[in-house]
């Protein structure tokens, strides 16, 4: 386990090298174990084509909090072997650090390209997704986010019913806000505060993952998985005018989790 955390610690100091800001402050890393449930139902309606609905539900605090549930529905086509291509929508219940909750509704768009090298499968997948959230102070808060999910994933199709997997998967934020001042260290203040607008661009998340897929039968098969994300995330707290910038701090967390999934295929 310490072994597969520090990996992903490497892997996302790489990857945010030369975008932390000269402004804020970097709060203490934090930790957390949880897991996931989930369920897909996954329909055939031509050679290639599939429609998919699915739900998930995420515990936090050592499984002691519901933090987030979702349902969606999308559609995928295998253009061929080398191509795949989706679509989907998501409705998703998150809670926040305040213990509300808040929805959101996400649409997004993947391309994916599968190499096979005798039993194993390599695949390269993209998936642009659109975040609509509601508020309550749009220069904290981009309401309409846009980001970008990178997934390279390594499966090994040589045991029967059983294959082995792991990915790593980057996703990159396009435009959050952005906020410009001059931090004066005697009044413990900032000045000269302006909004920069929502073009701020950076990478907030790195995930490992190391699973197993279990095919039962035909029709059925389960899903065992391990993952670790290394979360960088930005907060900006200002008034409701977007005048003044009380404060530009960053959170930096490591959370790991177990999990199970279900499909049914028809």
């Amino acid at each position: 386990m310490k072994h597969f955390r520090l990996i992903i610690i490497c892997a996302f100091t790489l990857a945010t090298t030369g975008f932390a800001r000269a402004q804020g402050t970097t709060n203490p890393m934090e930790n957390d174990f949880g897991g996931r449930m989930s369920f897909t139902l996954d329909k055939k309606i031509i050679k290639g084509l599939h429609v998919m609905a699915d739900g998930e539900v995420r515990f936090s605090d050592n499984f002691s909090t519901l933090g987030r549930y979702q349902a969606g529905l999308g559609v995928t086509w295998k253009l061929s072997d080398l191509f795949k291509v989706g679509a989907g929508y998501m409705f998703i219940q998150k809670k926040s650090s305040a213990g509300n909750w808040k929805p959101r509704n996400r649409v997004y768009l993947d391309g994916a390209i599968n190499l096979h090298a005798g039993a194993w499968r390599f695949s390269l997948k993209e998936r642009l997704q659109y975040t609509h959230l509601d508020v309550n102070n749009t220069y904290q808060t981009n309401p309409n986010s846009i980001s970008l999910k990178s997934r390279f994933k390594v499966a090994y199709k040589g045991l029967y019913d059983i294959t082995p997997y792991g990915y790593i998967e980057v996703r990159n934020v396009f435009n959050d806000p952005s906020a410009n001042a001059t931090w004066d260290p005697t009044n413990l203040v900032y000045t000269d505060y302006s909004f920069g607008g929502n073009n701020d661009a950076y990478v907030n998340r790195v995930r490992g993952c190391l699973g197993t897929e279990w095919r039962l039968t035909q029709q059925h098969s389960l899903d065992f998985f391990l993952l670790a994300d290394y979360n960088y995330d930005k907060n900006i707290d200002t008034n409701k005018e977007g005048t003044t910038l009380k404060s530009l701090t960053y959170d930096r967390s490591i959370k790991v989790g177990i999990g199970v999934g279900y499909k049914f295929s028809f």
